[in-house]
């Protein structure tokens, strides 16, 4: 622990698993008070209460979906009520896979529902408060798919393209207020969510489970997925004074996938 975030409130969304839990663990180690968003309760309390007895820092958590503004306008007020958020770290977020011809306009919007509005809706609402203290982190789990074209998952793209665009706006827009904002793209992280994500490409692709596995193992240099450490290590660099020249970016984390 290197108390980086000391004295810091983060809200990080999708909190309750994957590459959420571990930002939320890698912030308590560095001191942060945390406020944790996922839409179950149940698995949402059960971190909170691992990461109180492991750090010892306050958290709170607040269960609501992203794309419900009501709901979220009463999480962010509770944060304010606390004492206002430093760094939002917008992680929720979903995958499915099919051919563009196949996909429905309701996947379309499903996915830019979750992806970009559950984005959209606690950085609107959380903005204010930054604005007034004249501080503040925005960081926003991206992906590749955000910064390239992939075969069989377009309405993904799209999303995270939608994602990439916010962030360089929003990231000119609020510099003058001192608040930065970033967005961290990893390729496949090791994770629940990505099981599903190749399990669903290997349907697409009428292909076995295992064959597509080593599909994308074979197009990284390094033959491994991420791990969801190795996303957190990053957003606590972009929540801290470490970072506090770094706006706008968009952070690949890809093993050197964009290489080949």
């Amino acid at each position: 622990m290197t108390d980086r975030l000391r004295g810091r409130t983060a809200l990080i969304t999708g909190a309750s698993r994957g590459i959420g839990l571990a930002v939320a663990e890698a912030f308590a180690a560095e001191g942060a008070r945390l406020l944790l968003n996922a839409r179950n309760a149940s698995p949402l309390e059960r971190a909170a209460e691992e990461l109180r007895t492991r750090f010892g820092v306050a958290v709170n958590t607040f269960a609501c979906d992203v794309t419900d503004r009501e709901a979220v306008a009463r999480m962010i007020a509770a944060a304010e009520e606390r004492g206002g958020l430093d760094v939002l770290v917008n992680n929720a977020g979903i995958h499915r896979a099919a051919k563009f011809l196949d996909y429905g306009a309701q996947d379309f919007r499903d996915l830019f529902e979750v992806n970009f509005i559950g984005v959209l809706h606690p950085t609107q609402l959380a903005l204010p408060g930054m604005i007034a203290r004249k501080r503040g982190s925005i960081v926003n789990v991206a992906s590749t798919a955000g910064k390239w074209g992939t075969p069989n998952q377009s309405a993904y793209n799209v999303s995270k393209h939608a994602v990439i665009g916010l962030t360089r706006c929003l990231a000119l827009e609020l510099a003058p207020h001192q608040i930065r904002v970033n967005a961290i793209c990893p390729w496949v992280v090791d994770t629940d969510m990505a099981t599903g994500f190749i399990a669903e490409h290997a349907k697409v692709a009428g292909l076995s489970l295992e064959q597509t596995t080593n599909n994308f193992l074979n197009s990284v240099p390094l033959k491994r997925f991420i791990q969801p450490e190795e996303v957190a290590t990053l957003a606590v660099f972009l929540a801290s004074d470490e970072a506090s020249y770094v706006n706008g970016q968009s952070w690949a984390i890809d093993g050197g996938r964009t290489m080949i």
